[in-house]
């Protein structure tokens, strides 16, 4: 006999606990006060509302409050109806029903406290039932004992994170616990971005390709694979919020990195959900409500403008996103990334109100140098754990009018021509190494190498300086990867897997366009006109000599630099097919 059927035979009630009266007249008191609701609040949390109606109504007010819109019955069915989802109410009736037996707004606590309990109630019968399912299954004790621990786990982070003073008393730090935990010992995610539960921002431009970075980047870490050089480490769940790009482009990018229907791995890919402002208590709950349902571990924001509702360039709207949505989920040990645009003045960081920086952990700006290659910096930082700045080369292959599959990934880029050179100071191989690390732009001149190499008290001589700046120039000049207009030999050709061709339509070019199909962040903002490398003397208006014919990369067929051929290499360096560096190197990443 079944544990159900002899509980039957016993006399005992195996329905599910729930207070449908009490639940009842909390949604009528929040439905006409703002205050009620914000009682009710401190109390419980839509999770603990059992009837789905009921909790469609709390999420409903939820989000007119925090609108500063004072709720109605008649309000809350129009929000009902704009969702598309009235059939959930009776067509709106039950609001109606419900909203015409309001509580007093100074009782609806109490019932609340009725609602928090049977709900806690709920969770240790849901957990009873899993233990007898996982016995008859034939569970061994070890996941049996897991099943335990995480549910008391869960009730335990409910106690630290739930209302009440319960809540505040669980909040303080035990002392012994918390000298215990080497914080140090971190095991950074891969790529060394960020660490488990942080919360990290990453800026850039339009030409830069914050979110073919981030794709990859998530999509390998979904499937356990290595990135940025980083070893491989066990696969990550993490749901990804897209409301910038069209699901035509994302499919075009996945697939160059090599992706496909049956290697997603754990990355969950939600395109222009249907959220409510993520600034809004409305769209914390609809955001918490995936990440429950996903189980995901980190969440990706991209881009986080065109999911708030609030001005950037007002501090509430990024107080509200923290308190709200960011909150919550770093309460929950929920890791996230938020994709932003630099404003007008790139030295200020991201664009709008700099409130929008307080509450991350780290950020990392994201900038393009030319010839497919980027620098990534972190110029905030709450912990300094992992690495500052990274060199990436960008690669891409295309097949015919296609972007090849698995031809698509970012390496971090190092300089090398000899083995140990790097590490020698006074070397053209350590000046550039210096330059890299220190973010400065491929195009930088000789002053301005000269002085940052002052200022980090590098040695080299004039003659090396100047070598090392034609070495760093010439790499903005490979054709290979490079996203400007002037390089597309074929109409149709695009700069990077998912962009626009430059002649479809309503991609007309336009003043300061970063690339084919994408407007200007900043416009107004000349371009900076390019500086070819000078042949001789020290980059100061030295007038250049001809140069004599140089041989033609054997992928490309385009001329390669005169030094660069000297060394033995016969491709530019993103055009080797298997690594993107000279063929001799050892390759830093399988193929994808």
């Amino acid at each position: 006999m079944n544990p159900r059927d002899q509980a039957d035979q016993d006399g005992l009630n195996l329905t599910t606990p729930h207070d449908d009266e009490a639940e009842a007249l909390v949604i009528s008191a929040i439905m006409h006060s703002a205050p009620a609701y914000q009682d009710c609040a401190a109390v419980i949390s839509r999770d603990d509302i059992y009837k789905p109606a009921h909790r469609l109504i709390w999420d409903t007010v939820a989000g007119l409050v925090a609108t500063g819109t004072p709720p109605h019955p008649v309000l809350i069915r129009a929000e009902i109806e704009k969702q598309g989802r009235l059939r959930e109410v009776d067509g709106g009736n039950y609001v109606m029903r419900l909203g015409a037996e309001s509580l007093p707004a100074g009782q609806a606590s109490f019932f609340a406290e009725q609602i928090y309990e049977i709900a806690r109630l709920r969770r240790y019968d849901e957990h009873a039932n899993a233990l007898k399912i996982a016995v008859q299954t034939g569970s061994t004790g070890e996941e049996l004992d897991k099943i335990r621990d995480d549910f008391q786990q869960g009730e335990q982070l409910r106690e630290t994170t739930g209302r009440g003073p319960a809540h505040l008393v669980a909040a303080l730090i035990n002392w012994g616990d918390f000298f215990a935990t080497d914080f140090g010992a971190i095991q950074l995610l891969p790529g060394k971005l960020m660490g488990p539960g942080q919360q990290i921002t990453v800026v850039g431009d339009g030409k830069a390709g914050k979110s073919l970075f981030c794709q990859e980047w998530m999509w390998r870490m979904a499937t356990g694979q290595p990135f940025l050089g980083d070893t491989a480490q066990a696969p990550v769940r993490i749901l990804y919020l897209d409301a910038e790009n069209g699901q035509e482009q994302v499919q075009e990018r996945f697939l160059s990195f090599g992706a496909g229907p049956r290697n997603m791995g754990e990355l969950r890919y939600a395109s222009f959900p249907p959220v409510r402002p993520l600034d809004t208590a409305g769209g914390g709950a609809d955001l918490l409500a995936l990440v429950k349902a996903t189980g995901a571990e980190l969440v990706v924001i991209d881009t986080v403008s065109r999911f708030i509702s609030g001005p950037e360039n007002d501090a509430d709207t990024w107080l509200n996103l923290y308190r709200h949505t960011l909150l919550p989920m770093k309460r929950d040990r929920i890791a996230s990334v938020r994709l932003d645009h630099f404003g007008k003045d790139k030295d200020r960081g991201g664009r709008g109100s700099s409130a929008k920086t307080q509450d991350v952990d780290h950020v990392w700006e994201l900038s393009a140098q030319g010839g497919g290659a980027l620098a990534l910096k972190r110029t905030h930082t709450r912990t300094g754990i992992g690495p500052d700045q990274f060199s990436i080369l960008r690669q891409a292959r295309r097949d015919g009018d296609n972007w090849t599959h698995g031809g698509t990934r970012h390496v971090v880029m190092t300089y090398q021509a000899e083995p140990g050179l790097s590490a020698v100071p006074g070397t053209v191989e350590h000046i550039i190494a210096t330059l890299d690390n220190a973010g400065l732009p491929n195009d930088a001149g000789n002053r301005v190498a000269r002085a940052k190499l002052a200022e980090l008290q590098t040695p080299g001589g004039s003659d090396k300086i100047a070598e090392a700046v034609r070495h760093r120039k010439a790499r903005s000049e490979k054709p290979a990867f490079d996203v400007s207009g002037e390089r597309f030999r074929d109409p149709s050709q695009q700069t990077f897997p998912g962009n626009v061709s430059r002649n479809a339509p309503g991609t007309e070019e336009t003043a300061g366009q970063t690339f084919p199909g994408t407007v200007a962040e900043t416009p107004g903002t000349p371009p900076v006109p390019h500086v070819p490398p000078s042949k001789r003397g020290n980059g100061e208006g030295t007038r250049d000599t001809d140069e004599p014919k140089t041989p033609h990369c054997t992928i490309c067929n385009t001329p390669l630099n005169t030094d660069w051929a000297a060394r033995g290499y016969d491709t530019h360096i993103g055009c080797d097919p298997t690594t993107g560096s000279h063929p001799d190197t050892t390759p830093t990443h399988p193929a994808a």
